[in-house]
């Protein structure tokens, strides 16, 4: 790295931790937050905000809402706090009760996130009540594992929620999608071209998060038929040349192209080796990712946001 690159890495650096600091003092309370809603008054208006414009425009996606002390993944509770600091869409992760309630729970059991242990399955929503999940350092908190249609609620007119694929029928999407009007400020992630066209064939128009991470996801997503303008890609951990390609004809057809840092830089011990990871990434990158999947929303934002 010459001097020059060197010294202008460092004034991004110091300039991402100022703006961390700052974002680590705004309001936590709705109203200071509302900057940051998402209120779209139709569908057109989603496909809108998500599609590629070539314009450099970055939006970032909380992966289970976010990691911070006393804000608990999947919880209505994270995801205020973190929407009320920067403008944010979530990915979250519906899974069925014993009694066919879908809550929110990333994991099968609910050891991790709770203070309470077993299979999730083998609880009714009721008896799920006496349990409070706990933050990503195992601090038991007040909050209380949520029903995805209390998220819908708590969402319409803020924001959007990314459903990824747990174990809910498709047909229970679709349901609750459809009672509570919900297309607007719902995204469904699919693995398949055939799963993009069943939620397309039942929920025109709604969006959906695909996965095209090779020539094979891309050719199975682009012969599904289902327009491109209702899509966004999940195209890798990072862009580089194995899959520039694919991001390029995305691009062509209006695709914007998400990468997700959970699993690699998200997983630096500290703020200040995440904060340079971040920015590493994007400097490195053939092309700058339009969406980025972290587990820290806020300071990826706090980094990235304005670069």
């Amino acid at each position: 790295m010459t001097s020059s690159k060197r010294k202008g890495f460092k004034g991004l650096f110091l300039a991402a931790i100022a703006s961390a600091v700052l974002f680590s003092f705004a309001g936590c309370g709705s109203k200071e937050g509302e900057e940051n809603y998402l209120k779209f008054k139709k569908l057109s208006d989603t496909q809108e905000y998500f599609a590629y414009k070539a314009d450099s425009t970055l939006l970032i996606s909380g992966h289970r809402g976010t990691k911070e002390e006393g804000y608990p993944e999947n919880s209505i509770e994270g995801f205020q706090q973190a929407l009320s600091r920067v403008p944010l869409f979530f990915e979250v992760d519906p899974r069925l009760t014993k009694d066919s309630i879908i809550v929110l729970m990333h994991d099968e059991t609910i050891d991790r996130t709770t203070n309470a242990s077993g299979k999730l399955p083998d609880y009714t929503y009721d008896e799920l009540l006496a349990f409070r999940l706990k933050d990503h350092e195992g601090n038991i908190t007040a909050a209380m594992i949520p029903k995805l249609e209390e998220v819908f609620d708590w969402a319409k007119g803020k924001t959007v929620v990314n459903l990824d694929r747990k174990d809910v029928p498709h047909e229970m999407i679709v349901d609750l999608i459809k009672k509570h009007k919900a297309e607007k400020y719902v995204m469904l992630t699919v693995h398949t071209g055939a799963q993009a066209r069943y939620y397309h064939d039942r929920l025109p128009g709604i969006m959906l998060s695909v996965f095209a991470r090779n020539d094979a996801e891309y050719e199975d997503i682009a012969i599904s038929g289902v327009p491109w303008e209702n899509m966004i890609a999940y195209v890798g951990q990072s862009i580089n040349e194995s899959n520039r390609h694919i991001v390029e004809k995305l691009h062509a057809n209006g695709v914007r192209c998400m990468v997700s840092f959970a699993t690699t830089h998200d997983r630096q011990r500290t703020t200040e080796q995440r904060m340079a990871a971040y920015i590493r990434e994007v400097e490195n990158s053939v092309y700058k990712p339009d969406i980025i999947e972290t587990d820290y929303p806020v300071e990826v934002w706090g980094v990235l946001g304005t670069m």
